[in-house]
């Protein structure tokens, strides 16, 4: 009997109904999360006639609602700031600029009056160098402090990350795909299990009722259901609930403590750096802020070490050129405020300093909140991707009512 059923055709034609259930399921998931994230870059002309990815078309909006709900519960940027210790940041300074002191004094009086500067003497010149380099600790160290004090005034905190991630679209999708790899793997997994029981509840009204509608009805809900429990399941119950010998609760929510270590590793090392942070002060909207600090600070640089040749410099460029001096010198302290901070070891030293607080709040965050890390994914575009689901699963019942039942 068994024998004869292998090898009936109508046995195989039914036995197909949960499979294609299956691979409906499977199949809508993961076209469901390759859509979310890719492609980065916009193909054809969205949304009608192309597409790109949900995330990377709504980085920006993305990257504010990643501020505004994440950033803002894990700390101030004062606080921030702090962790990168502006003691360790003013010495990494000095310790990059007074090498340097000699060469950058040379281009200063240089392109202030090259004539003065080249026929002083020697000892004069060495004099203003000694002395600028002397003063340079001092000095620096005074303007990292203030900057750390008046830190939520200077940095635009929120222009600072959303410019990052909304200028770089594949980080956004990064952020979501490393600290949620888990949870996207089962979503497209689970698809090809709950796909095969709806498959078997399939199978058991066709043979009951063998309507031309019910495989495609059938198929448009295998496609929408398994999207929907799938994002269901990985977010809820927000909280543990004992059954029996089971504890139910979300699977992103149980990972807390894994997918705080990931999400702190990407965020301290690609969007909260130490670089990051003086880039955004000395480019981002209140940069004049900055840089009048920056100057302010300096200046005693010349106004000291001009003791030397003030009598001099008067004559020969008078007050008007004597103030220029100044500026020029304002000016060359800002074109190199940013260099120091490109050492790839202080970076990283930094930063786990950052990573260790964020950490320490992000794993203390109530459930309500932690959802949010991952939640914003797919929220944006939720019910697209449930509908489109369906669509696909529509589409795939009605190939096989029409290639498998003729």
């Amino acid at each position: 009997m068994i024998a004869d059923l292998l090898h009936d055709p109508e046995f195989w034609k039914h036995a197909s109904i949960p499979v294609v259930a299956a691979l409906v399921g499977w199949g809508t998931n993961w076209v469901a999360i390759q859509m979310t994230f890719y492609p980065v870059k916009p193909v054809g002309r969205p949304p009608f006639l192309g597409w790109q990815g949900i995330i990377p078309s709504k980085a920006e909006k993305m990257a504010v609602t990643f501020v505004d709900s994440t950033m803002s519960r894990l700390g101030t940027v004062a606080e921030l700031f702090e962790q990168i210790e502006p003691e360790r940041v003013a010495a990494q300074a000095v310790g990059w600029v007074e090498p340097r002191m000699p060469e950058y004094t040379d281009e200063v009086m240089r392109e202030r009056d090259a004539v003065l500067w080249e026929n002083l003497p020697e000892l004069v010149k060495d004099g203003i160098r000694d002395r600028a380099r002397r003063r340079l600790p001092r000095l620096i160290h005074g303007a990292v402090g203030e900057i750390g004090r008046r830190i939520e005034e200077l940095l635009d905190f929120r222009d600072m990350i959303v410019g990052r991630l909304s200028g770089d679209p594949a980080l956004l999708n990064r952020l979501f795909l490393e600290s949620g790899e888990r949870e996207f793997r089962f979503i497209v997994r689970s698809g090809l299990w709950f796909g095969f029981l709806f498959g078997l509840v399939q199978l058991a009204v066709w043979v009951a009722y063998p309507a031309p509608w019910v495989l495609p009805a059938f198929g448009a809900a295998v496609g929408w259901a398994t999207n929907w429990i799938a994002l269901n399941l990985i977010f809820r119950p927000l909280h543990p609930k004992k059954i029996g010998p089971f504890v139910l609760h979300g699977l992103f929510l149980r990972r807390q403590r894994e997918v705080a270590a990931v999400w702190c590793r990407i965020v301290t090392r690609e969007i909260l750096t130490a670089r990051g942070l003086i880039r955004a002060l000395l480019t981002g909207p209140r940069a004049a802020r900055v840089e009048e600090v920056i100057r302010r600070h300096l200046r005693p640089l010349v106004d000291e070490s001009a003791d030397l040749l003030r009598p001099l410099a008067q004559v020969a460029v008078g007050l008007e050129g004597y103030a220029g001096l100044r500026e020029t010198v304002g000016e060359k302290a800002v074109a190199v405020s940013a260099e120091p901070f490109d050492d790839p070891f202080f970076n990283e030293a930094r930063a786990r300093r950052v990573e260790g607080l964020l950490r320490e709040r992000m794993e203390g965050l109530p459930s309500e909140e932690f959802q949010d890390l991952l939640r914003p994914c797919f929220q944006e575009d939720e019910m697209k991707l449930i509908v489109l689901g369906g669509v696909l699963g529509l589409a795939a019942g009605f190939a096989q009512l029409v290639f498998v039942f003729g």
